[in-house]
């Protein structure tokens, strides 16, 4: 029997394991590019995924202060904490094609599946790195809060997609830079060149959220600058702060910040 993309996107996110989710959400991915899932929406997704046992789940507020410094337990809580935000985003873009798939356009199930993949390849390579330090995803704490924005904005795909990939993901496009000096400043050539790959793919997952949400206010007729900055009141009551990488942010094609949505 054909298998419909929302039951093979709700087992992928009811999947506990780190490295079975990886490789199950790049299989969708595929599956669904060759034509092989049904574009079916039969079955709800679930308000949380499945999470390993490890990494122990803090509340931000409880989190440990990560060193700024070249040590080498400060480069292991970095690349630590950047493999959970990978792993949270896998999530988080199958939530978005399983969840509003239905009422938006294949083309949206597709480009949310393919961010899917990427962010499952990011937390591949990135854990990989782990292990060269001599380290693991899980050995450390982390926290939640990243899905605390797919609980508040899962009643509309614009409210979603205006808090995760134009807010959320669109905050790593600012604070990698600083990243990717660091490390190489530290000699850390192989850190350099995998954080530079992932800023790349980050500007087109960022510009695919910007692209359907300027799709969905043209269907709602609303303006883009004011709705976007509407939601990130409404939705993200932490403010956007800087500093921001503004050429990154314009060649993602994201909407003008309003001082509202700095305050």
């Amino acid at each position: 029997m054909p298998v419909s993309v929302a039951s093979a996107i709700r087992s992928v996110l009811l999947t506990a394991d780190p490295r079975a989710k990886a490789m199950a959400a790049r299989a969708v991915a595929r599956d669904w590019r060759l034509g092989r899932l049904d574009a079916v929406f039969d079955v709800g997704m679930p308000d949380r995924p499945a999470r390993p046992e490890r990494p122990e789940l803090l509340l931000p507020r409880h989190m440990p202060k990560r060193r700024k410094g070249g040590s080498e337990r400060g480069r292991i809580a970095l690349w630590h904490a950047l493999a959970h935000i990978e792993f949270v985003a896998i999530d988080l873009a199958l939530d978005m094609a399983g969840r509003f798939g239905g009422e938006m356009s294949a083309n949206f199930v597709g480009d949310f599946l393919a961010v899917a993949a990427d962010e499952a390849m990011h937390f591949a390579l990135i854990e990989r790195r782990l292990r060269t330090l001599g380290s693991h995803y899980g050995a450390l704490p982390a926290h939640d809060g990243l899905w605390d924005a797919a609980t508040e904005t899962a009643h509309d795909v614009a409210a979603r997609l205006a808090i995760v990939p134009m807010v959320l993901e669109a905050r790593g496009l600012d604070v990698t830079p600083a990243m990717i000096e660091r490390l190489r400043t530290m000699g850390d050539e192989p850190g350099v060149r995998l954080l530079e790959r992932i800023l790349d793919d980050e500007i087109n997952h960022v510009r695919i959220g910007a692209t359907h949400f300027a799709a969905v206010c043209a269907s709602r007729g609303e303006e883009i600058n004011e709705t976007w900055n509407l939601l990130i009141t409404r939705h993200f009551r932490a403010g956007l702060k800087g500093p921001f990488n503004d050429s990154a942010r314009a060649a993602a094609g994201l909407p003008r910040r309003t001082e509202r949505a700095l305050a």
